[in-house]
């Protein structure tokens, strides 16, 4: 452990550049960092540029300052501190190697196109100044998730055969948390802006709190239950069977490597492990196929398949007023959490892109402006995935779902529906996944008359679903 070597075998300084690896314990490019150098500066830098745009998220911004302010407050009870720098990383990060005479600059490598443009530019800004920037592991379970190829040394583009062999893939070790850290010069910057001084506004009401501390407490009571009956219930949308760790996984709050060696053996353990390489898999395919942030994986649906551009329905969809209970109450909890379950995901997606018709790429957006865990790699490849036009490739007719089924299945007691849509609290269960079609004197008697407490659907699934699978067989083959 670099923190154990003596200041004889170390000399001088290093930085460490921060930006989805927010945690202490299990830090490739932290642990690199200290055994190489006689005192580390880890450091952030807000870079406005990924504070607006397409992927700009308030929501997801406050819970990173929350993240940031955590780890400050454990660098600082190690003696040790983080400079929060406001600027291009490619400017910042030279200026304050060049003031505190660093030598090396320590980072883990990511996989987006913006990641590593944003790599090569600190790599050159660098250079300029003598300083080498080396990069490490330590975003995914396996060190590099687009090493894996198949035998024909080409990227997978299927699941399966991804995961057998992501399973066989070596792993590194679990690496312990710093004892000691050195402190930072009184001369660098160490507040952690508010939301507000960014420009920025939080409306979420029910966001949990960010940070590595957050993340263990959260793992350590998953790992303490909810773990054992993971894949039985993992689909359930009222369960709390979940680990709800992704926006901690996203911000590295927690390592998804320590996170896969903390998983027990049987049937919840294996079911989380695969759920980690979904989120490896994806990272795979933007890594090799970057093109595929703006535009559909598979080549043919590139330009010909027709969208809907109906703002008022999609607003609808937005807002949770499209009349399908389960649609809603998942768009809600998005508004009110930051968060939605994973089966609400695929049941929102397919709604908006089959029964709506309407372009992925604006489920895709919206999500990543509400999300805490909005990662691109992910978002990306999962709405791609249920708009039928993305790696995995299966049928459009096996992924358009019916809103109500879904509901009956994995929200059989209404409970998860009644929490995020209270219009429908007195609805009779046998009555919740479809209230349109309760008698008017039933409707009357339970105080939501559809068009007045509830909306009506917005669209009929049945003709929407030969509507969409008319779309999709439009597209020609090949």
């Amino acid at each position: 452990m670099g923190s154990r070597l003596s200041s004889r075998s170390r000399s001088g300084r290093a930085l460490v550049w921060l930006r989805r690896d927010l945690r202490l314990r299990d830090h490739p490019a932290l642990h690199a960092a200290y055994s190489s150098a006689a005192e580390v500066i880890p450091v952030f830098c807000i870079d406005r540029r990924l504070l607006g745009g397409r992927h700009g998220s308030g929501p997801r911004t406050q819970f990173m300052l929350e993240c940031l302010g955590d780890l400050q407050r454990a660098l600082a009870a190690r003696g040790g501190g983080l400079a929060v720098l406001d600027g291009a990383p490619e400017r910042r990060l030279p200026e304050l190697a060049r003031r505190l005479g660093a030598r090396e600059v320590h980072a883990s490598a990511d996989v987006s196109a913006y990641a590593r443009r944003s790599e090569e530019r600190v790599r050159r800004a660098l250079r300029a100044e003598g300083v080498d920037l080396v990069l490490h592991p330590g975003l995914f379970v396996v060190d590099d998730p687009a090493a894996i190829q198949s035998g024909a040394g080409r990227p997978y583009t299927v699941f399966t055969p991804y995961y057998r062999s992501w399973l066989k893939a070596s792993r590194r070790s679990v690496l312990p948390t710093p004892r000691a850290l050195a402190r930072i010069p009184a001369r660098v910057g160490q507040r952690v802006p508010e939301l507000a001084d960014l420009g920025l506004r939080q409306a979420l009401q029910g966001a949990p709190t960010g940070g590595e501390q957050a993340a263990r407490r959260l793992l350590a009571r998953f790992l303490s239950g909810a773990v054992e009956g993971y894949a039985e219930s993992r689909n359930l949308l009222a369960a709390s069977g979940t680990s709800a760790l992704s926006p901690y996984l996203h911000f590295g709050c927690i390592s998804a490597r320590e996170l896969e060696h903390a998983l027990p053996p049987g049937d919840g353990g294996s079911e989380l492990r695969r759920q980690l390489c979904w989120r490896d898999f994806y990272a795979q395919v933007l890594r090799c196929f970057p093109r595929n942030a703006r535009s559909e994986h598979q080549a043919r649906y590139r330009g010909t398949l027709r969208y809907s551009r109906a703002r008022r329905t999609f607003d609808a969809w937005r807002q949770g007023q499209t009349g399908y209970p389960v649609v809603d109450a998942a768009m809600r909890q998005l508004l009110r959490e930051g968060w939605m379950h994973n089966r609400a995901r695929l049941i929102v997606g397919s709604f908006l892109t089959k029964d709506l018709g309407i372009d992925w790429r604006w489920g895709e957006r919206w999500f990543m402006q509400m999300l805490l865990d909005g990662d691109q790699a992910s978002n990306n490849g999962n709405w791609q995935w249920i708009a039928s036009v993305g790696v995995d490739p299966a049928p459009a007719a096996r992924r358009i779902y019916n809103p109500a089924l879904q509901q009956e299945r994995y929200d059989p007691d209404g409970v998860y529906v009644r929490r995020y849509v209270p219009e429908l609290a007195r609805v009779p269960d046998e009555h919740l996944a479809q209230p349109w079609l309760m008698p008017l004197a039933l409707q009357q008697e339970c105080g939501c008359v559809i068009g007045r407490d509830y909306p009506a659907p917005i669209v009929d699934h049945r003709q929407a679903r030969r509507e969409a699978l008319r779309r999709y067989g439009e597209v020609p083959r090949g």
